[in-house]
């Protein structure tokens, strides 16, 4: 059964991204002075006595403006709110009542949904009473004294939460696909998210840098459950100031590293630049796997041979993720969007793979046949004497070797194409660590091999 949803609604910059922090038990959600940090609704498990529930951050509710991202951000938390078994009303204890608290309060009566008011900033236990009790006011109930920073009060708040939560029979634990969705600002990663849902999930705008967070959706397709990363545009370290892009970008980067596919979007009307290679060698240095998709493909000017020039473009500078796979795709008209999820099954399932030690030497004896290791101008020669899969996620084959000086970056090379070209691997980095070994250890090593067999 799914988790029941509460929903964290108010103005902004009254800390309800420090609430979530404090309700989740982390730091996921980015905590900056500075409004309209949050735009988007993201998600974070939450744990309190025996009940599991997720949290949803919202952006800062502003019912009187329709500048820029506002009507949006409202959108967004409506919808937060209609998914929810319950919603938390943060106000700031400090401030006192506004106008704006007194509007959000006007809707939230007129909602279904069981509301609670936390009155957050309250750091002083004897002043928390005193700032809280402005607050009734609002005719929400009992406004509750919290502090999100140091998590005064906050227990009598989940102790009420939970009476409103329905208690599922069982929870169930997906084996989830994590895809985190990378590029620069502006190339439509947030469009490819809407496009996969069906629903307007995350804000879509021409305004680089709308995404801020990294926004985690979950979405089942086949039978299979897939966790979907929306993250920031990644531009030139040299063009990030500290503050909210900075944050938004190490989200960006965490999100690769905790994913199992990684979808590389590119523009198809700017083709690979120099921050596109960055982002792709920040991929394999986390050994994840990867697809590129293009995308916007529905507004370039297409003949027969358009697709294949294409393709060489990207190969010719994304050569060394020659492994993986391209899709043409418009986020826009939904083209080829539906193809993507063949190709995270794919790429998931050989960065996974698992391949037997007598596979990878029957692949190195073929190897050698057709090309040996280079003899030094000493005379001495390197020879592999097996190899063996140490791990996955990526696969990670460990080949045991007299001299690993001795076997030059050509030879690496041609041993890691040929166990592509023999063993696969589609979609997915491959590590080959070289490891010297005496002769003596070698036969030591083959004659336990034996006798266990």
């Amino acid at each position: 059964m799914p988790l029941p949803i509460v929903a964290i609604i108010g103005r902004p910059n009254v800390g309800k991204s420090t609430i979530v922090n404090r309700l989740a038990g982390d730091q996921q959600a980015i905590v900056h002075d500075e409004p309209g940090i949050t735009r988007d609704r993201t998600y974070r498990p939450a744990f309190w006595l025996d009940r599991d529930f997720q949290v949803v951050d919202t952006g800062g509710l502003v019912f009187d403006d329709d500048t820029e991202f506002l009507p949006m951000i409202r959108e967004q938390a409506m919808a937060a709110l209609k998914e929810s078994s319950a919603a938390i009303f943060v106000v700031d204890g400090q401030t006192g009542p506004t106008t704006g608290d007194n509007e959000i309060a006007d809707w939230l009566r007129q909602q279904e949904v069981p509301v609670l008011l936390a009155v957050n900033k309250c750091e002083s236990p004897e002043q928390g009473m005193i700032q809280a009790s402005q607050f009734w006011e609002l005719g929400l109930g009992n406004p509750y004294p919290v502090s999100g920073i140091h998590g005064n009060g906050t227990g009598e708040l989940l102790d009420d939460l939970i009476t409103y939560l329905p208690r599922p029979e069982e929870i169930v634990a997906n084996d989830e696909i994590k895809v985190a969705i990378i590029g620069r600002p502006n190339v439509g990663k947030s469009s490819l998210l809407n496009a996969f849902l069906g629903e307007k999930r995350a804000i879509v705008s021409p305004i680089s840098g709308t995404t801020r967070d990294a926004i985690d959706t979950l979405v089942e397709r086949n039978g299979k459950t897939y966790r979907l990363i929306d993250t920031a545009g990644i531009r030139r370290k040299k063009n990030v100031e500290y503050g909210a892009e900075f944050f938004s970008i190490n989200r960006a980067f965490k999100a690769i590293r905790r994913s199992d596919v990684v979808l590389l979007v590119l523009d198809a009307l700017d083709g690979v630049t120099d921050q596109d290679l960055k982002l792709a060698a920040r991929i394999i240095d986390e050994g994840r796997a990867a697809i590129i998709v293009v995308n916007k493909w529905d507004v370039v000017e297409k003949d027969s041979y358009t697709i294949y020039d294409f393709q060489k473009i990207i190969l010719s500078r994304l050569y060394f993720m020659d492994w993986a796979e391209t899709i043409f795709v418009s986020a826009v008209t939904g083209q080829r969007v539906e193809k993507i999820i063949n190709c995270v099954d794919t790429a998931a399932e050989q960065h996974r793979r698992r391949v037997t030690t007598s596979v990878i030497n029957e692949a190195l004896e073929e190897a050698a046949r057709w090309h040996s290791p280079t003899t030094s101008r000493q005379g001495k020669q390197g020879k592999v004497y097996y190899g063996t899969q140490v791990s996955s996620q990526p696969p990670t084959i460990a080949l045991f070797v007299n001299d690993p000086k001795r076997f030059n970056d050509n030879y690496r090379r041609y041993i890691e194409s040929q166990f592509r070209q023999q063993l696969g691997f589609p979609g997915t980095p491959i590590r080959l660590l070289w490891r010297g070994k005496k002769v003596r250890d070698v036969e030591q090593s083959m004659n336990r091999a034996t006798r266990v067999k």
